[in-house]
């Protein structure tokens, strides 16, 4: 592939995966951000599977999971959730394994299986705690942790 396509995937891929994010913050979401949400984050890892690392590939899939979870799929939400796990555990990313586990807490969580929720996210405290973050991505990932500990309702 030459390099002005591996260039356009890899921009594309970040700007529909930050764009995913505007969607995800936004708190009066209606039906139609709901779809923009999901297309940029299905798209945004579209482009990642023609240039990106299996580090861009979890994390692909961990957005995904998210964006399912935020609209209540929980079965898609673990589908993915599950997929990123993989990718993090056949290739070792030890960091990223920190959003797998939150990701599979908060898609049993949607789906109300609080026992399971609550082993990820234990996991995903364990990672986190044995993996050589910076504060401020350690911050950033306890806080993804404890908003997902939070929809455990035990």
């Amino acid at each position: 592939m030459p390099e002005s396509e591996r260039e356009f995937h890899r921009r594309v891929a970040r700007e529909c995966f930050n764009e995913t994010w505007n969607y995800l913050d936004k708190k009066d979401r209606v039906e139609e951000d709901d779809r923009r949400m999901l297309h940029l984050a299905h798209a945004s890892r579209f482009h990642w599977g023609f240039v990106g690392k299996p580090e861009n590939l979890a994390v692909g899939d961990w957005q995904i999971s998210r964006a399912y979870a935020a609209l209540d799929q929980s079965q898609l939400a673990l589908h993915f959730a599950k997929s990123a796990l993989d990718i993090c555990q056949k290739n070792d990313l030890s960091e990223i394994l920190i959003s797998a586990h939150e990701g599979m807490a908060r898609a049993y969580a949607t789906a109300k299986d609080y026992s399971s929720a609550r082993n990820y996210v234990n996991k995903a405290r364990e990672q986190l705690g044995v993996s050589d973050v910076d504060d401020e991505d350690k911050k950033i990932y306890s806080d993804q942790i404890r908003e997902t500990e939070e929809m455990i309702v035990e």
